[in-house]
C-alpha cells in the first residue's frame, strides 16, 4: 500500500472505531477505558511527541542550510518578501470570504443559550509583543521552548553569518549540510509510523467527541467548512494559475499531506511531510522550500483566520450584538496580525480569538460555545493551512526560477515514496 492509502485506511478505521465507542457508550465503557483512554490515547500522544521532537531541529537546520546556500543575500530578500506578502494577502482574503459568508448566512441568529456559558481564556499577547517576541533574547531557550518564530529568526541570522564568513562559513555550512541529511533520515523514520499514530488520534477524537456535536452548531460548522473550501478553490487556485501551474496536479501530490494535517490538526506536526512533499514531489528548490515552508507553518494560518471571522459573527449573533463595518474592518486587520502569532498546534486559534473578540467588544465567554466542535473543525483548518504553505512555496519557486517543472508535471512524482524503506531518502 502507498503512504496515502495507509493514511486513508488509518483515518477510516479510526473514525469507525471511535464512532462505535461513542454510539454504544456505557456497555463498552470498561473496554473504552483500557483501549481508547489507555492504549490509543498513549499511542496518539507518543506520536505527537515524536513529531514535536523533530520539528525544532528540522526547522533550524533547514533554514540555516537554505539561507547559507543562497549565495546572494538579495535572493533571500526577494524570497522573504514574496512569501510573507503572499501569506498575509491570503490571510486577508480568507477573512473577507469568512466574514462575507457569515454575514449572508448569519450563523447563530436565534440561538438560545442553555444555562451559563463560561470560558477562562488565556490573555492574548499585545500586537506589538507579537513582533517583539519574534527576536530571541536567548536562542538556546527558544530552541528548548519550541518558539518557532524566534528559531526562524535565529536561523536566518546564523545563515546570513555563514554566508558572509568566507572559508570558515563554508566549513560550518558543510556541517549543517551533513546535519540536514541526518535530520531528514530521522524525519523519514518518524513519518513511517504515521498510519499507527493517525489511527490512534482519530479514534480517540471521535470516541470522545462523537458525531452529534455538529447538530446544535450546524450553521457555524457549515459556514466555516464552506469558507475553507472556497478559499482553497479560489485563492490557492489563482496563486497557482498565476504561476502557470496546475491546481489539480498540485492537490494530487499534496493529498497525503492534507490527510496527515487533517489527522494531526497541527501545521507544525505536519511540517516534515510538507517539506518533503514540496521538495520531492512538487520540485521546489531547497533555497525556497527550506525558508518558505517552515515560515508558512508558523505564520500562514488561513484556516485559523477563517475560523476567527466566522466565530466572531457567530458569537455576535448569539449574544445579539450587531457588528458595524468598522468592526468588520477591525476583525480583518486584527485577525491578520493575530494569525502570525498563532502557534502551529491543535486548537491554538481558541486562544487568539480572544484578541479578536476584545477588539470588537464581544464577550470572550462566547468561545465556550464553539469548543465542543472545534477539534473536528480544526482538522479541516489545518489541512487548508498546509495547502497554502505548499501553494505559496510553488509560486515563489516558480518566480525565482528554482521550480523543477519536470518534477511538478511528472505524474510519477505523485507516487507515495516518502515512507517506503526502499526510498527512505525521498524525504530529503
Amino acid at each position: 500500500m502507498s503512504f496515502t492509502q495507509k493514511i486513508l485506511v488509518a483515518m477510516g478505521a479510526g473514525i469507525v472505531v471511535g464512532a462505535i465507542f461513542s454510539i454504544v457508550g456505557a456497555p463498552l465503557a470498561p473496554v473504552s477505558a483500557v483501549l481508547i483512554d489507555g492504549v490509543l490515547d498513549a499511542v496518539g500522544r507518543i506520536f505527537v511527541v515524536l513529531l514535536q521532537m523533530i520539528v525544532v531541529p528540522l526547522v533550524l537546520v533547514s533554514v540555516v542550510c537554505g539561507v547559507a546556500s543562497l549565495g546572494d543575500l538579495r535572493t533571500l530578500g526577494r524570497v522573504g518578501l514574496k512569501s510573507v506578502g503572499l501569506f498575509l494577502l491570503t490571510t486577508a482574503v480568507a477573512l473577507v470570504i469568512a466574514l462575507t459568508l457569515a454575514r449572508v448566512v448569519s450563523p447563530g441568529a436565534g440561538f438560545e443559550l442553555a444555562g451559563d456559558v463560561a470560558y477562562e481564556s488565556q490573555p492574548p499577547p499585545a500586537l506589538t509583543d507579537v513582533f517583539v517576541n519574534m527576536f530571541p533574547a536567548n536562542p538556546i531557550r527558544a530552541l528548548a521552548d519550541g518558539q518557532m518564530l524566534q528559531i526562524i529568526v535565529f536561523a536566518l541570522l546564523l545563515g546570513f553569518a555563514i554566508n558572509l564568513s568566507g572559508e570558515a562559513g563554508r566549513r560550518v555550512g558543510a556541517v549543517f549540510s551533513d546535519l540536514n541529511e541526518v535530520v531528514m533520515k530521522l524525519v523519514t523514520i518518524v513519518i513511517r509510523t504515521a498510519p499507527v499514530g493517525v489511527f490512534a488520534l482519530v479514534a480517540t477524537t471521535f470516541a470522545a467527541q462523537g458525531l452529534d456535536l455538529f447538530r446544535p452548531l450546524a450553521g457555524y460548522a457549515i459556514v466555516l467548512v464552506l469558507g475553507l473550501l472556497l478559499h482553497v478553490s479560489l485563492a490557492y487556485t489563482l496563486i497557482l494559475r498565476f504561476a502557470r501551474l496546475s491546481p489539480i496536479g498540485f492537490l494530487t501530490k499534496m493529498r497525503a499531506v492534507l490527510m496527515f494535517a487533517f489527522s494531526t490538526a497541527s501545521s507544525g506536526a505536519t511540517l516534515p511531510l510538507t517539506l518533503a512533499t514540496v521538495r520531492k514531489r512538487l520540485g521546489v528548490g531547497d533555497s525556497v522550500a527550506s525558508f518558505s515552508v517552515p515560515l508558512g507553518a508558523t505564520i500562514n494560518m488561513d484556516g485559523t483566520a477563517i475560523m476567527l471571522g466566522v466565530a466572531t459573527v457567530f458569537i455576535g449573533n448569539v449574544y445579539g450584538i450587531d457588528l458595524s463595518f468598522g468592526d468588520y474592518l477591525a476583525v480583518v486587520l486584527t485577525a491578520t496580525l493575530a494569525s502570525i502569532g498563532t502557534a502551529a498546534v491543535p486548537s491554538a486559534g481558541l486562544i487568539m480569538i480572544a484578541l479578536v473578540l476584545g477588539q470588537v467588544g464581544l464577550p470572550v465567554e462566547g468561545i465556550a460555545l464553539i469548543i465542543g466542535i472545534d477539534r473536528l473543525l480544526d482538522m479541516l483548518r489545518t489541512a487548508v493551512n498546509v495547502c497554502g504553505d505548499g501553494a505559496v512555496a510553488c509560486f515563489v519557486a516558480q518566480s525565482e526560477g528554482v521550480l523543477d517543472r519536470a518534477t511538478f508535471d511528472d505524474p510519477a512524482a505523485a507516487l507515495d515514496t516518502v515512507a517506503r524503506p526502499a526510498t527512505a531518502g525521498a524525504a530529503q
